[in-house]
């Protein structure tokens, strides 16, 4: 019977275990391990734990709720993506937005920074170029800039809240060069 089952998706399924894990860690620790690995803040550059933390911050939630939300998505639009693109890419392309997150979030802001929102929308814009044809742009993909990134804009104005909208829009961002990278849909 197990054999039916098939591991479809390993970057996908592996990142999801993972932070399934971090997060029953965090919740038995009162989430010093989270604080302490999983969330990305500024710190002294001879901290170890300052780099593993420039990856890891997408590891690690702040609740059951914030890891459902967006585990939900990634379970939707990722075993896709990794079948498009390839495991080793999509694994470039959540390291990639991790650092680049992590390195937005320490020189432009005091708080700390946590959870797969910024992977999120990354996947959400890049698999608006899954049908993309070379030299085309797709309108679904106007349509996802604009209500994606638009609304994360005027969040980013108008509401003051504990959500990173840079992170979002950063990772919108790099969906699309992803996606027109990648547009050809190669996999390595």
């Amino acid at each position: 019977m197990l054999k039916r089952f098939h591991y479809n998706a390993p970057v996908i399924l592996t990142y999801t275990i993972l932070s399934f894990i971090v997060l029953i860690i965090g919740e038995a620790t009162n989430f010093a391990s989270t604080r302490l690995l999983f969330s990305v803040y500024r710190g002294s550059l001879t901290d170890v734990f300052f780099y593993f933390r420039l990856f890891g911050h997408v590891l690690g939630h702040a609740d059951w709720n914030h890891y459902l939300s967006n585990f939900l998505i990634i379970l939707i639009i990722g075993p896709m993506l990794e079948e498009k693109y390839g495991s080793k890419n999509l694994f470039i392309m959540i390291a990639t937005t991790a650092l680049v997150t992590g390195l937005l979030n320490i020189l432009l802001f005091d708080t700390g920074l946590l959870g797969a929102s910024g992977i999120v929308f990354m996947f959400i814009l890049l698999g608006s170029f899954a049908n993309i044809q070379k030299g085309r742009i797709p309108i679904t993909l106007i349509l996802v800039v604009v209500v994606y990134l638009g609304m994360e804009f005027a969040d980013a104005i108008f509401q003051k809240d504990n959500i990173s909208q840079l992170t979002h829009i950063a990772g919108g961002i790099f969906g699309c060069i992803f996606g027109f990278m990648l547009q050809s849909g190669r996999r390595s």
